[in-house]
């Protein structure tokens, strides 16, 4: 998407590694001219002018985000709910709010079905081992996935707004239920922050043998305990924000370590190899790519009814299905038409087909053509 396509300036609730990186990413690969940038850290905004990813550093949030088309949050994680809700206040009427928090129930929770229909939250896959201005990279998405999750109160055409950003940086926009991203974060990265932090505080306090089992551990352990004790702050906020989903996730590795307990301590070999073949199956299954992205771009149109969150039920579909949105556009019917037409954009015959089935499934015509 162009700089055009987003509608006007956008403005950086934080120019750390997220939000540096972002503005790095706007200006260098997408062509936007105005981006503001906000930040109390000390010397933060100097830094970000410096190498070039904001345009014009504020201290005053309503000067920050007042005209400008996209607002993005890029703070810790337990700082997004309250910080969304002032931005909506002052942002323009038309602006469309977003953030790259890792967990999206609570900031949603925290809003009324108005203030919903100005946000759409979003989570970019992507970091580095550095933080801050001194870690961020205009390549920082490429490729990367790019959660959005939309509601039923989103607007449609902010909704393809935040679309067309995370496009336009490099990476793929995915669109899901806030409550799906976050038991899936729960699994495959916060609970491995937890792991690995348990198991070197294990390995840790045996000392002072634990120091002789460090230098010999194999590359299985360090594999494993890479992402140990990164940024305590920045994880306890994480934790403590997606709650529930952890909570849930940790109860069920716990049931799964005394299912292994169990079959130790009575000598079960049988489920101990089941154990660990079942494990290879699912890695096997997990990892395999299958059809990836590429291909001729295919456009499916779809007649959709005129009423709210008509996108993000469709785009929240496709996403669950694995199917990649490379381009959105909705027009809405007259006052005196039930409905409107929503073009979508998707690599690969095979995936369109899948897309279209899936569309039709939920009720919807979709017609030959664009």
């Amino acid at each position: 998407m162009s700089a055009a396509g987003l509608g006007g300036p956008v403005a950086l609730v934080g120019v750390g590694l997220m939000g540096g990186s972002l503005g790095l990413a706007l200006r260098e690969r997408a062509g936007v001219t105005d981006v503001r940038g906000i930040d109390p850290g000390d010397g933060a905004l100097d830094e970000a002018l410096r190498q070039g990813a904001i345009t014009r550093a504020c201290t005053d949030l309503d000067d920050a985000v007042r005209g400008a088309a996209v607002v993005v949050v890029c703070t810790p994680v337990g700082d997004i709910p309250h910080l969304v809700r002032r931005v909506l206040e002052v942002a323009d009427g038309d602006a469309v709010v977003t953030d790259v928090g890792s967990a999206k129930s609570g900031v949603l929770v925290a809003l009324t079905p108005d203030e919903r229909e100005r946000f759409c939250g979003g989570h970019p896959v992507a970091g580095d081992e550095r933080s801050g201005m001194v870690g961020a990279r205009a390549d920082l998405f490429v490729d990367a996935t790019w959660f959005l999750t939309p509601t039923a109160e989103t607007r449609p055409d902010l909704l393809r707004r935040v679309h067309g950003m995370a496009s336009s940086v490099g990476a793929t926009p995915v669109a899901v239920d806030a409550q799906v991203h976050d038991r899936l974060m729960a699994l495959v990265s916060h609970l491995p922050h937890v792991i690995a932090s348990a198991l070197v505080r294990q390995a840790a306090s045996t000392a002072p043998q634990g120091r002789d089992a460090l230098r010999s551990a194999g590359p299985s352990f360090r594999d494993l305990t890479r992402v140990a004790g990164a940024n305590p702050r920045l994880w306890a906020d994480i934790l403590l924000s997606n709650r529930d989903a952890v909570l849930a996730e940790t109860a069920r590795h716990r049931n799964e370590l005394a299912d292994v307990e169990s079959a130790i301590s009575r000598d079960d070999r049988a489920w101990l190899e089941a154990f660990f073949a079942a494990a290879a199956e699912g890695r096997a299954r997990l990892v395999d790519p299958g059809e990836g992205p590429g291909g001729e771009i295919v456009r499916i149109t779809v007649e959709v009814p005129n009423r709210p969150g008509v996108l993000s039920e469709i785009a929240t579909a496709l996403g669950h299905a694995h199917i990649n949105i490379e381009d959105l556009h909705l027009i809405p019917g007259r006052a005196d038409e039930a409905h409107g037409t929503l073009s979508l954009d998707v690599a690969g015959a095979d995936a369109a087909r899948r897309a279209a089935a899936l569309i039709e499934d939920r009720g919807f015509r979709v017609t030959p053509g664009p």
